[in-house]
């Protein structure tokens, strides 16, 4: 049972990944593939009917954390709880610049709020890459099951310094990188005239960034944590996610002036990065940086069997109802945006 919901919550975080990242895509983007305010009023109808609602499986995944691995939740919530509170201020300063950019119609009004969604979706992207990079080097976990971590040190190349250094920061700088290509691939594909031509530039420039930035910090896990590539070594089978992330990667770069497909091959890749490192870390869920033994495993975060089979009952039908209300808002909404529309 504890396998069953390591996969479970790894697709959760895939959904939330997918669908809300090309909502931080579209934020760091706007600012460049939308020159006037009525274009950026579009950029943001691409997004506006779904945002919050692709939040929503954040929302998902912390819960489910909370409810089926509480030991995973205590041991990285403490440890990352700085972190923690800078992403809830970052989601909040997203949130607001959406919402609050139309309430005043100033010169100046506007433009800050743009500012601050850009800024804001920017600095989740690159921290949500760093949180992953951390998870998968692992943390240092000491003998009582906590650890702490200052948020930066000395920034060596040569040791594992902080929450931020080197290693982390690549790939937080890939997670940036590719979470612009499908934003900019969103819009491209939501948008017509100037704005799709500046996004299919963008997207043609992300998506160059994001292959070297992912061969890069591919290289780079493979010295600063030899057990991920051990266990590719030991079931090859597991060799199909990345290369699920590659071919997706290629589709996206290669058919960027499509409609769909780009965007499917960015949502694609996403994924199979995402269960490539699930994979790789696993029967880890937190892996120790000072002893594997430390580790914690799925089977020792778990709760107790009783309650993950009461957890797995209501989680199927709750993802059932948001998984159902997500293509409903999607279908209902398809299609190009209107340059001219309300709201936003």
């Amino acid at each position: 049972m504890d396998t069953l919901w390591f996969c479970l919550v790894a697709f959760s975080l895939a959904g939330y990944v997918i669908l809300d990242g090309f909502d931080l895509g579209t934020g760091m983007v706007h600012l460049f593939v939308a020159r006037t305010d009525p274009e950026r009023s579009s950029v943001l109808r691409t997004i506006g009917p779904v945002w919050d609602g692709n939040e929503v499986w954040l929302i998902a995944t912390g819960g489910t954390l909370f409810a089926v691995f509480p030991a995973l939740y205590a041991t990285a919530f403490s440890g990352f709880y700085l972190p923690l509170m800078m992403v809830l201020w970052l989601l909040l300063g997203r949130a607001i610049a959406i919402e609050f950019r139309h309430q005043i119609d100033n010169p100046l009004w506007k433009p800050v709020w743009d500012v601050i969604f850009a800024l804001s979706s920017g600095a989740l992207a690159l921290f949500f890459g760093v949180a992953l990079a951390n998870v998968a080097r692992g943390v240092p976990i000491g003998d009582d099951g906590t650890f702490f971590e200052p948020l930066w040190t000395d920034f060596s190349p040569y040791r594992a310094t902080g929450i931020l250094d080197p290693y982390t920061i690549l790939a937080g700088i890939t997670a940036v990188a590719a979470l612009a290509q499908h934003g900019a691939l969103w819009v491209a594909m939501k948008a017509e005239g100037p704005v799709r031509k500046r996004s299919l530039d963008a997207a043609r420039v992300s998506g160059w960034a994001t292959l070297l930035a992912t061969i890069a910090v591919t290289i780079w896990t493979r010295s600063v944590r030899p057990p991920m590539a051990a266990r590719f070594s030991d079931h090859p089978w597991g060799y199909l996610f990345p290369v699920i992330a590659g071919a997706g990667l290629v589709a996206a770069i290669s058919l960027r002036k499509r409609n769909l497909a780009p965007f499917v091959g960015s949502s694609v890749y996403l994924a199979g990065m995402l269960a490539s490192v699930a994979f790789s870390v696993f029967p880890f869920v937190l892996p120790s940086s000072i002893d594997p033994a430390q580790g914690l495993t799925a089977k020792a975060a778990a709760a107790d069997a009783h309650a993950l089979r009461v957890a797995l009952a209501w989680w199927l039908p709750g993802m059932a109802l948001a998984s159902g209300y997500s293509a409903f808002v999607y279908w209902k909404f398809r299609g190009k945006v209107d340059p001219a529309g309300h709201g936003y």
